[in-house]
């Protein structure tokens, strides 16, 4: 049975080994080619236990697979909120929607909305105005690109988001090809929070 829930302190600490190891599954595939490291993803995710965060998970029975996590945009890496140096909007009154995963099997369930949406009601819970997230940017000839791949840019601009243009994030992660990590750029999509 599907279930979604929002998980806080001692419940997300016990849950961050499966969302570190959901998160490499996820991310290994296009577009994002991440070659993940379990430690690495641990520390990262200990962020999400700070006061503005909010990490959903989706179980199938006890099994988590999927997770969204989101934070006040101050309180993510600079390389996220850099982008945002010349906007209008302040930094403290955005709600950054960092990553949503789920395993292919799940996905087409209504999961993704509802991810969304406990992001998007703890955003408008701690006073945000506008909700924001990236998405990598990858070539449409990108030779690890799957026959048939479909971007979610239909899906974010039905639940009322849109890119910004010229506001590109850039991070480093090492591809699952790589040597070495390398520069990739992401784009930030946002919406205002009514």
């Amino acid at each position: 049975m599907m279930t979604t829930e929002l998980l806080t302190g001692a419940g997300l600490e016990a849950a961050l080994d499966d969302i570190a190891a959901l998160r490499m599954t996820v991310f290994r595939a296009f577009p994002y080619l991440y070659d993940g490291d379990a430690a690495y993803e641990r520390d990262y995710l200990r962020a999400y236990l700070s006061d503005s965060a909010v990490v959903v998970v989706a179980r199938d029975g006890d099994r988590i697979v999927g997770a969204a996590t989101g934070l006040g945009m101050e309180h993510h890496v600079s390389d996220f909120a850099a982008p945002f140096a010349d906007r209008p909007e302040p930094l403290d009154q955005i709600f950054y929607c960092a990553e949503s995963v789920l395993l292919p099997d799940y996905r087409g369930q209504g999961i993704g909305h509802a991810f969304f949406d406990a992001r998007e009601a703890h955003a408008r819970l701690i006073g945000r105005r506008w909700s924001a997230f990236c998405s990598v940017i990858r070539p449409g000839d990108h030779p690890r690109r799957p026959q048939g791949y479909r971007p979610l840019d239909a899906f974010w601009e039905k639940r009322g988001y849109a890119p910004l243009p010229g506001v590109v994030a850039h991070f480093n992660w090492t591809d699952i090809d790589a040597d070495g990590p390398s520069d990739h750029a992401l784009q930030f999509w946002m919406k205002e929070l009514s």
